[in-house]
Protein backbone atom coordinates (compact mmCIF):
# COMPACT_ATOMS: atom_id res chain seq x y z
CA UNK A 1 0.00 0.00 0.00
CA UNK A 2 1.07 3.57 -0.99
CA UNK A 3 0.90 4.82 2.77
CA UNK A 4 3.26 2.26 4.03
CA UNK A 5 5.94 2.30 1.30
CA UNK A 6 6.01 6.17 2.16
CA UNK A 7 6.53 5.04 6.18
CA UNK A 8 8.73 3.22 5.24
CA UNK A 9 10.95 5.35 2.62
CA UNK A 10 10.48 8.10 5.63
CA UNK A 11 11.91 5.70 8.44
CA UNK A 12 14.61 4.87 5.96
CA UNK A 13 15.20 9.06 5.61
CA UNK A 14 15.11 8.69 1.98
CA UNK A 15 13.75 12.32 1.39
CA UNK A 16 14.24 11.97 -2.36
CA UNK A 17 12.23 8.86 -2.50
CA UNK A 18 9.74 9.99 0.29
CA UNK A 19 9.46 13.35 -2.09
CA UNK A 20 8.30 11.36 -5.03
CA UNK A 21 6.28 9.15 -3.66
CA UNK A 22 4.16 12.15 -2.07
CA UNK A 23 3.85 13.69 -5.35
CA UNK A 24 2.68 10.81 -7.39
CA UNK A 25 0.36 9.90 -4.58
CA UNK A 26 -1.12 13.51 -5.07
CA UNK A 27 -1.13 13.01 -8.74
CA UNK A 28 -3.26 9.41 -8.35
CA UNK A 29 -6.03 11.26 -6.80
CA UNK A 30 -5.25 10.56 -2.50
CA UNK A 31 -6.04 13.52 -0.46
CA UNK A 32 -3.42 15.96 1.20
CA UNK A 33 -5.02 14.68 4.69
CA UNK A 34 -4.79 10.94 3.75
CA UNK A 35 -1.08 12.05 3.43
CA UNK A 36 0.09 13.52 5.91
CA UNK A 37 -2.18 11.03 8.26
CA UNK A 38 -1.40 7.68 7.13
CA UNK A 39 1.88 8.14 5.56
CA UNK A 40 3.78 10.97 6.98
CA UNK A 41 2.66 11.05 11.18
CA UNK A 42 2.54 7.35 10.73
CA UNK A 43 5.80 6.75 9.37
CA UNK A 44 7.38 9.48 12.39
CA UNK A 45 5.79 7.80 15.17
CA UNK A 46 8.10 4.50 14.07
CA UNK A 47 10.65 7.01 14.32
CA UNK A 48 9.74 8.40 17.66
CA UNK A 49 9.67 4.52 18.65
CA UNK A 50 12.88 3.24 17.51
CA UNK A 51 14.62 6.63 18.76
CA UNK A 52 13.04 5.87 22.15
CA UNK A 53 14.17 2.50 21.33
CA UNK A 54 17.73 3.54 21.00
CA UNK A 55 17.21 1.54 17.15
CA UNK A 56 17.64 5.06 16.01
CA UNK A 57 19.96 8.22 16.99
CA UNK A 58 19.51 11.81 16.47
CA UNK A 59 21.47 12.51 13.50
CA UNK A 60 18.87 10.05 11.41
CA UNK A 61 15.67 11.41 13.67
CA UNK A 62 16.78 14.89 12.33
CA UNK A 63 16.85 13.64 8.50
CA UNK A 64 13.79 12.15 8.66
CA UNK A 65 12.09 15.18 10.24
CA UNK A 66 13.80 17.43 7.70
CA UNK A 67 12.38 14.92 4.78
CA UNK A 68 9.12 15.09 6.35
CA UNK A 69 8.64 18.93 6.29
CA UNK A 70 9.87 19.12 2.70
CA UNK A 71 7.22 16.84 2.17
CA UNK A 72 4.71 19.02 4.87
CA UNK A 73 5.50 21.98 2.40
CA UNK A 74 4.16 20.33 -0.89
CA UNK A 75 1.15 18.96 1.11
CA UNK A 76 0.84 22.39 2.66
CA UNK A 77 -1.58 24.61 -0.05
CA UNK A 78 -3.82 21.27 -0.47
CA UNK A 79 -4.18 21.19 3.55
CA UNK A 80 -5.54 24.98 3.71
CA UNK A 81 -7.75 24.41 0.78
CA UNK A 82 -9.30 21.44 2.98
CA UNK A 83 -9.52 23.19 6.09
CA UNK A 84 -5.80 20.98 6.79
CA UNK A 85 -5.61 20.05 10.28
CA UNK A 86 -7.21 22.04 12.79
CA UNK A 87 -4.15 20.70 15.14
CA UNK A 88 -3.80 21.37 18.91
CA UNK A 89 -1.18 24.37 19.37
CA UNK A 90 1.91 23.68 21.42
CA UNK A 91 4.31 26.33 22.94
CA UNK A 92 8.09 25.28 23.68
CA UNK A 93 10.45 27.20 25.06
CA UNK A 94 14.04 26.95 26.84
CA UNK A 95 13.39 27.92 30.77
CA UNK A 96 14.81 31.52 32.23
CA UNK A 97 18.59 31.10 32.57
CA UNK A 98 19.10 28.55 30.49
CA UNK A 99 20.60 28.73 26.83
CA UNK A 100 20.18 25.11 25.58
CA UNK A 101 18.09 24.50 22.21
CA UNK A 102 19.22 21.34 20.33
CA UNK A 103 16.95 19.46 22.49
CA UNK A 104 14.12 21.82 22.72
CA UNK A 105 14.79 21.84 18.67
CA UNK A 106 14.14 17.98 17.79
CA UNK A 107 11.05 18.20 20.58
CA UNK A 108 9.50 20.96 18.31
CA UNK A 109 10.04 18.97 15.33
CA UNK A 110 9.25 15.37 15.97
CA UNK A 111 5.82 17.54 17.76
CA UNK A 112 4.93 18.90 14.34
CA UNK A 113 5.75 15.83 12.93
CA UNK A 114 3.24 14.34 14.99
CA UNK A 115 0.71 16.89 13.52
CA UNK A 116 0.63 19.98 16.44
CA UNK A 117 1.17 23.68 15.21
CA UNK A 118 4.51 24.37 17.05
CA UNK A 119 5.34 27.78 18.21
CA UNK A 120 8.85 27.72 20.14
CA UNK A 121 9.62 30.79 21.71
CA UNK A 122 13.13 30.31 22.11
CA UNK A 123 15.59 30.25 24.74
CA UNK A 124 16.04 31.99 28.33
CA UNK A 125 12.16 32.61 28.40
CA UNK A 126 10.63 34.37 31.33
CA UNK A 127 7.29 33.07 32.42
CA UNK A 128 5.28 35.96 31.80
CA UNK A 129 6.67 34.89 27.97
CA UNK A 130 5.45 31.47 28.01
CA UNK A 131 1.90 33.25 29.45
CA UNK A 132 1.69 35.72 26.96
CA UNK A 133 2.19 32.79 24.29
CA UNK A 134 -0.81 30.37 25.87
CA UNK A 135 -2.73 33.39 25.36
CA UNK A 136 -2.06 34.39 22.22
CA UNK A 137 -1.80 31.30 20.23
CA UNK A 138 -4.52 29.39 22.64
CA UNK A 139 -2.28 26.77 23.15
CA UNK A 140 -3.17 23.30 24.76
CA UNK A 141 0.21 22.13 25.47
CA UNK A 142 3.63 23.86 27.00
CA UNK A 143 6.58 21.64 26.68
CA UNK A 144 9.60 23.19 29.45
CA UNK A 145 13.09 22.47 28.95
CA UNK A 146 16.13 22.77 30.73
CA UNK A 147 19.53 21.86 30.95
CA UNK A 148 21.34 22.59 33.82
CA UNK A 149 20.28 21.85 37.03
CA UNK A 150 20.82 25.23 37.93
CA UNK A 151 17.83 26.48 35.53
CA UNK A 152 15.26 23.77 36.75
CA UNK A 153 13.68 25.95 39.63
CA UNK A 154 12.28 28.44 36.97
CA UNK A 155 10.57 25.19 35.87
CA UNK A 156 8.46 25.39 38.89
CA UNK A 157 8.33 29.35 38.87
CA UNK A 158 7.10 29.21 35.49
CA UNK A 159 4.07 26.19 36.20
CA UNK A 160 3.44 28.97 39.17
CA UNK A 161 2.99 31.39 37.43
CA UNK A 162 1.16 29.81 34.62
CA UNK A 163 -1.18 28.52 37.92
CA UNK A 164 -1.34 32.25 38.97
CA UNK A 165 -2.29 33.70 35.66
CA UNK A 166 -5.49 31.59 36.22
CA UNK A 167 -4.94 29.75 32.91
CA UNK A 168 -3.49 25.92 34.81
CA UNK A 169 -6.43 24.25 33.65
CA UNK A 170 -6.51 25.32 30.09
CA UNK A 171 -2.71 23.63 29.35
CA UNK A 172 -0.82 20.68 29.71
CA UNK A 173 2.68 21.25 30.60
CA UNK A 174 5.39 18.98 29.69
CA UNK A 175 8.65 19.18 31.22
CA UNK A 176 12.50 17.63 29.80
CA UNK A 177 16.40 17.60 29.49
CA UNK A 178 18.74 16.26 30.66
CA UNK A 179 18.89 16.67 34.63
CA UNK A 180 15.32 16.40 35.03
CA UNK A 181 13.07 13.19 36.05
CA UNK A 182 9.46 12.03 36.56
CA UNK A 183 10.05 12.55 40.30
CA UNK A 184 10.81 16.43 40.24
CA UNK A 185 8.49 16.62 37.86
CA UNK A 186 5.53 15.77 39.76
CA UNK A 187 7.22 17.48 42.24
CA UNK A 188 6.79 20.66 40.50
CA UNK A 189 3.28 20.22 39.34
CA UNK A 190 4.37 19.09 35.74
CA UNK A 191 1.39 16.97 34.07
CA UNK A 192 4.31 14.78 32.38
CA UNK A 193 7.96 14.34 31.77
CA UNK A 194 9.51 12.86 28.60
CA UNK A 195 13.02 11.88 28.22
CA UNK A 196 13.30 12.14 24.51
CA UNK A 197 11.76 13.87 21.86
CA UNK A 198 9.77 10.74 20.60
CA UNK A 199 8.49 10.28 24.33
CA UNK A 200 7.49 13.81 24.15
CA UNK A 201 5.72 13.75 20.87
CA UNK A 202 3.25 10.36 22.25
CA UNK A 203 2.86 11.85 25.52
CA UNK A 204 1.53 15.02 24.03
CA UNK A 205 -0.72 12.82 21.63
CA UNK A 206 -2.25 10.63 24.57
CA UNK A 207 -3.43 13.86 26.22
CA UNK A 208 -5.36 15.40 23.47
CA UNK A 209 -6.89 12.34 22.78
Amino acid sequence: MVFNSMTDALVACDKDRLIVMVKTALEQGESADDILNHGLIAGMEVVGDRMESGDMFIPEVLMAAQAMTECVEILKPLLEETGGNHAAAVVIGTVKGDLHDIGKNLVAMMMESAGFVVHDIGVDIPAETFIAAIKEKNAKIVCLSALLTTTMPAMKQTIDAISESGIRDQVKILVGGAPVTQAFAETIGADGFAADAGSAAKLAKSFIQ
